[in-house]
């Protein structure tokens, strides 16, 4: 039995068992939530520290050691085209960087890694947007010290102001602030709808299980193809 959406195998069906897929099949998981009423498109964390530079992501460490490397600057180019797509739209397009402000005491990530986090302090070139994608004027720029955009932030408010009912989400990495951002968003009642080839994750097998994992409980998953559609004003 194979994992599907529409014609297309699924990201992970290479890592699932056989028990695995009789599960999913079995509990039915995957349906479509839709995404209704006003989107906004939200590109998170997409900063030199954590897209790092074109290369294997084991070959970019060595200046890069949180970059994603070439699977991030893949999904880099697909979110250029979600952007223009949503500015010729009218979609509010909002970013968020992961930047501890004065001190790391309240980054959690420092516990579990050994590279240095000095990077993510503000001040740092290191937090700033990629310049192939970064913001524009009427873009919403986000700070966040956590991996969920929508923890100790504004975030919430910005979308009740703007009248967002349904976030498309892209960017970095797929199993950390991709997911919680979703997983939180999910909660506070919105309609997701990931971008699955325009995240990225430095884990190959942890963007596989995240995407999986999103897919069957929370979110849905969408080609960059199907969100320019989306954001043009059609549906899938």
């Amino acid at each position: 039995m194979n994992v599907e959406r529409g014609a297309d195998p699924a990201p992970w069906d290479d890592v699932l068992t056989e028990q695995d897929r009789r599960v999913i099949e079995n509990g039915g998981y995957g349906k479509q939530r839709g995404l209704s009423g006003k989107k906004a498109l939200v590109v998170i964390d997409c900063q030199r520290v954590y897209i790092g530079r074109d290369a294997p992501v084991d070959e970019q460490q060595d200046q890069w050691p949180a970059g994603g490397g070439e699977v991030a600057w893949s999904a880099v180019a697909r979110i250029r085209s979600l952007l223009e797509s949503a500015r010729s739209n009218g979609v509010p397009v909002i970013y968020t960087r992961n930047v501890q402000k004065q001190t790391l005491a309240f980054d959690g990530f420092t516990k579990k890694s050994g590279w240095n986090h000095a990077m993510t302090m503000e001040g740092s070139d290191a937090v700033d947007i990629v310049p192939e994608i970064e913001p524009q004027a009427g873009d919403l720029v986000l700070d966040k010290s956590y991996a969920s955009a929508l923890h100790g932030t504004p975030l919430l408010s910005w979308l009740i102001t703007l009248g967002v009912r349904s976030l498309i989400v892209t960017g970095v990495s797929t199993s950390g602030c991709v997911r919680a951002t979703t997983v939180d968003a999910i909660s506070y009642g919105f309609d997701v709808g990931v971008v699955e080839d325009a995240v990225a994750d430095r884990i190959s097998v942890s963007h596989k299980a995240a995407l999986l994992d999103l897919w069957m409980k929370y979110a849905d998953l969408l080609s960059a193809e199907q969100a320019r559609a989306i954001l043009s004003g059609g549906s899938v």
